[in-house]
């Protein structure tokens, strides 16, 4: 059977990278999801805070704006040190 998830349970692999940016940038999750709205993506707090908890999943089209209003590239998003283990 397949399942869309990692070996821990999530549901993504960049949450915790998009959390990590973000808090380098020092805005909150509101902040991030106002400064997205404005970059044509429609999310809200909520959304940003359960793709940085690993519960929702993420589109690539959502990857693509996410990784342009943090300025990094969508790789560093996605990077993992167990990549192997996927």
């Amino acid at each position: 059977m397949f399942i869309n998830k990692n070996k821990d349970g999530q549901n993504n692999i960049c949450g915790k990278n998009i959390a990590k940016f973000r808090k380098e940038m020092n805005i909150s999750q509101r902040e991030f999801a106002d400064r997205l709205q404005i970059a044509g993506l429609n999310v809200d707090k909520n959304a940003i805070q359960r793709i940085e908890a690993g519960k929702r999943f993420v589109t690539d089209i959502e990857l693509i704006y996410i990784a342009k209003v943090l300025s990094r590239s969508y790789t560093e998003l996605l990077h993992t040190e167990a990549c192997t283990d996927i």
